[in-house]
């Protein structure tokens, strides 16, 4: 489980950081790398959108162990 989550933080870090370029520049870098209307972008977005809510459960995980 451990790897999971810490592919889903990858994947959400890289999201966050998409996000982060379009609103500081209007610049979205997974449209542009994959073009706007592709399925591989589709996939990208989902794939993120999944991580994000996997992390959820670092939210509530005990970090003091």
């Amino acid at each position: 489980m451990k790897t999971l989550q810490k592919v889903c933080l990858v994947l959400t870090i890289i999201g966050a950081l998409n996000w982060g370029l379009i609103g500081l520049f209007d610049f979205n870098l997974v449209a542009t790398l994959f073009g706007t209307d592709n399925v591989i972008t589709r996939i990208v977005y989902v794939l993120v959108g999944i991580a994000g809510i996997i992390n959820i459960g670092l939210l509530f995980e005990d970090f003091d162990k």
